[in-house]
């Protein structure tokens, strides 16, 4: 893996900080589109992207922790003051109180804001997703013997068993699961993208996303390496089912048509 793309004397560029800024300009790009297309001010983009990536880390933080809470009560400090130990659910629900908060202040109907955010939210994902895969942040997946196996030999995390912290011996390679989840990402945002021009009912495009996506990372945990919470699914399958069951009562409850 690759978690230093360049070196510029002291300057030194990190394949994840990079993907990671990569995937704010995409969201942004998608926003500023939608808001311009929508009859908004364009410029709301930089603030929602920026108001996303701060409650997006506030809330992957805290979801980490309460996900591990006897741990943290144990250490307080080595939760709090590292750069590791963030959950994806905890992103995405942080980063929509904050956006919400965006939406109301400048009388954005929240449904509409939503379905302008899922696109953008869907790329953002997928782009970050490659970060994880060259920095090697410990996303990987299962010991496999196909083709496209990768080994995480130089990851930032060390090449190790992501549950247990074993070296893995020479030769094991593993799904490469962020690059499966920057494909799904992909399909998503495409599907999504497709449709924005359909004049659906606003809300649409949010609760499709949400079946879409909690879709995704439902079938990828088969191949992630998290522990099981209860009746042999992880938390990440857990709280997938649940935003699916909202996204599909919702399209069902709601008439999805065109809005003349």
């Amino acid at each position: 893996m690759y978690p230093i793309l360049f070196q510029f004397g002291p300057i030194t560029i990190y394949s994840f900080g990079a993907f990671m800024a990569l995937a704010a300009l995409s969201a942004a790009w998608v926003v500023h589109s939608e808001l311009k297309r929508r009859g908004y001010n364009p410029d709301l983009a930089s603030s929602m992207v920026f108001a996303a990536a701060i409650g997006g880390l506030i809330g992957a933080r805290l979801l980490f922790i309460l996900g591990d809470w006897n741990n943290f009560l144990a250490s307080p400090s080595s939760y709090i003051f590292t750069g590791a130990g963030f959950t994806w659910y905890g992103g995405l629900f942080g980063g929509a109180v904050a956006v919400s908060w965006i939406v109301r202040k400048n009388e954005i109907p929240w449904l509409v804001g939503a379905d302008i955010a899922a696109p953008a939210l869907a790329i953002a994902y997928g782009v970050g997703r490659l970060g994880c895969h060259f920095a090697g942040d410990g996303d990987w997946g299962l010991i496999t013997d196909v083709p496209w196996g990768v080994a995480y030999t130089n990851a930032i995390t060390g090449w190790v068993d992501p549950m247990t912290g074993v070296p893995y011996p020479p030769g094991v390679r593993v799904h490469p699961t962020p690059i499966y989840e920057f494909l799904q990402s992909l399909v998503i945002f495409g599907i999504l993208w497709s449709i924005k021009n359909k004049g659906l009912a606003p809300g649409t495009i949010t609760w499709l996303y949400l079946v879409l996506a909690g879709l995704a990372r439902f079938t990828i945990e088969f191949w992630r390496v998290n522990p099981i919470l209860a009746a042999g699914l992880s938390e990440a399958q857990w709280i997938s089912l649940i935003l699916m069951a909202i996204g599909l009562v919702m399209l069902a409850s709601r008439r999805v048509r065109l809005a003349y």
